[in-house]
């Protein structure tokens, strides 16, 4: 990953937008999320999202496309549900159809940016397997009534994590991106399972975690404040920390200043294109997110930025012609943690 590394010295890193965005803009009905093989599956599939990258893998390779086109150096997988927990609502929580949802999305991810790194080898481009947060806490009773109950145990938590991650590397992502944290014991488990199963492997993997400010609080739903946040996850050499989903641009920016004062890692951010509208959707065009993004670069909060809800490539092509005009966050304070990263 040396040439990541060299990049982030550099200049600020750009990573995808938001694939459900994307996927909604193709109108999919319940046979696209079916092949051969899922065509007689009891239960209803229409909106698993991760099974689109064997079902209609096209589709998924031309979002990539879009994204690197658009200026991104790193694509994530589509994989945010990709856990037998989160499969255990459409009736795919084995370890056979985890496997495959995760290998089958990294390795077309990978394929997209083998075909644009040799198009533009000044431009290497990555893939960042997506594990997105279950449906399912550690922190938190789902029972007003019985404060003490879990509907998941850590390890179990970690169980799931592991299959996901394994696939992951299998197929070829580059990174890890533990992604849209709410509750810090959960992403513990999958920093733990990283951890396992890279050993396993014999592999390194750079990690990057990324958590959400749920509200105007400015803590995550398990009621972690940013910096305590930060804390809880530093035992690991990450590649990066950050922030994504729930708000704004900015609406983050006091969070992310957090970040860039306290932490010896790389700070991200990929947040949504503004706040929805009475209808859940996004309005924030891409020349607003990146007035507002830019204020990050001026700040010189960030290495890595990108989108999350609501963002489409023409944010990312607006978030990567500003991100050009400004130069990355220090890393003298985090040279230590990259060496050992590299």
């Amino acid at each position: 990953m040396s040439k990541l590394l060299d990049i982030a010295r550099e200049r600020v890193l750009i990573l995808d937008g938001a694939m459900g965005t994307m996927i909604q803009r193709h109108k999919l009905e319940e046979d696209d999320f079916r092949d051969d093989e899922l065509k007689d599956h009891p239960s209803p599939l229409k909106g698993n999202n991760d099974l689109l990258s064997f079902t209609r893998p096209k589709i998924i390779k031309e979002i990539h496309a879009q994204y690197f086109a658009a200026g991104a150096d790193i694509v994530e997988t589509n994989t945010f549900s990709g856990t037998t927990i989160a499969q255990a609502d459409y009736g795919l929580n084995t370890d056979y159809w985890v496997h495959k949802i995760n290998f089958e999305a990294a390795k077309i991810a990978k394929e997209v940016a083998v075909e644009f790194t040799a198009k533009e080898p000044h431009k290497p481009r990555f893939v960042a397997g997506s594990i997105g947060p279950t449906n399912r806490t550690a922190s938190l009773s789902p029972d007003v009534n019985d404060p003490g109950y879990r509907a998941v145990t850590f390890d179990g938590l970690k169980q799931a994590y592991s299959t996901q991650v394994r696939a992951l590397i299998e197929g070829g992502s580059d990174i890890l991106l533990v992604e849209t944290v709410f509750d810090t014991l959960n992403a513990k488990a999958a920093l733990m399972a990283i951890d396992e199963v890279c050993a396993e492997l014999g592999v390194q993997v750079p990690v990057m975690v990324s958590g959400t400010i749920t509200d105007a609080s400015g803590r995550t739903l398990s009621g972690q404040t940013t910096e305590a946040f930060l804390i809880s996850i530093s035992h690991m050499p990450l590649l990066s920390v950050g922030l994504n989903c729930a708000l704004g641009a900015s609406q983050l920016r006091p969070y992310l200043q957090t970040l860039s004062e306290k932490a010896n890692f790389l700070v991200s951010a990929h947040p949504n294109a503004g706040l929805p509208n009475e209808f859940g959707e996004y309005d924030q065009t891409p020349e607003e997110m990146g007035d507002q993004v830019e204020e990050y670069l001026k700040e010189n909060y960030i290495n890595i930025l990108g989108g999350c809800c609501g963002t489409t490539p023409e944010h990312i092509k607006v978030i990567a012609e500003r991100a050009r005009r400004y130069s990355p966050r220090q890393l003298s304070v985090i040279s230590e943690q990259l060496s050992e990263i590299n």
